[in-house]
């Protein structure tokens, strides 16, 4: 059974920045797509950034582009998101997901292992 294991969160002030890690076990990244979602309280699940599966493709969601950077190290097994001028709306849980699909599923479906998620908490 494939595990995620995500790291790297904590508090930080408005303007700070964050680097979170997620190592997996059990299957590599290369056998499909990664990708970081998160979810604040009262809200549903979205879509933070994501990388294919041959690394060519590598999308970001709305809010975060050009603030965060994805990552993913084969060799390594791991895919980490760099995390820059953080505002408080970033406050939320941030999980690690990898695909069994090549493609970024921005919509969570085809995301078939799941870490158990890093709080990240911005304050103003």
């Amino acid at each position: 059974q494939a595990q995620l294991v995500e790291s790297g969160g904590k508090l930080v002030q408005a303007g700070g920045s964050l680097r979170l890690s997620c190592v997996a076990s059990g299957r590599t990244f290369d056998t499909g797509a990664g990708a970081w979602f998160r979810q604040a309280p009262g809200k549903e699940r979205e879509f933070v950034a994501g990388i294919s599966k041959n690394g060519d493709k590598i999308a970001y969601a709305d809010s975060v582009t050009g603030r965060f950077i994805i990552s993913g190290d084969n060799a390594k097994n791991t895919l980490d998101l760099q995390m820059n001028n953080l505002k408080p709306e970033d406050t939320a849980v941030y999980y690690c997901a990898a695909s069994s699909v090549s493609f970024i599923d921005y919509s969570g479906t085809f995301y078939t292992s799941w870490g158990q998620g890093t709080q990240v908490t911005v304050s103003s």
